[in-house]
């Protein structure tokens, strides 16, 4: 399985957890997703009324300069720590 489908299959079975992942574990993997899937955050950042964008917008910038690999490498690394705590 190559580095990208394996991405993919994460990014696909970390849905299924049974447990919900905590808010901070959700907006790590929205964050390493987008800097996988994007670059480097490529929008501005929402107004101070809008909480649950800005909030993604952070965990997504947080990763600025982070190469596209490195963070799918994470993502996967993440994915795979959830899963195995919360089961599927």
């Amino acid at each position: 399985m190559s580095h990208q489908e394996e991405f993919e299959k994460m990014a696909e079975d970390v849905k299924k957890v049974k447990t919900k992942p905590s808010d901070q574990e959700l907006l790590d993997l929205y964050g390493l997703y987008k800097q996988s899937m994007v670059g480097d955050v490529n929008i501005g950042q929402p107004g101070m009324f809008d909480m649950k964008g800005k909030a993604k917008w952070n965990a997504w910038d947080s990763r600025k300069g982070m190469s596209k690999d490195d963070a799918m490498s994470a993502y996967i690394t993440m994915a795979k720590e959830i899963i195995s705590k919360s089961g599927m």
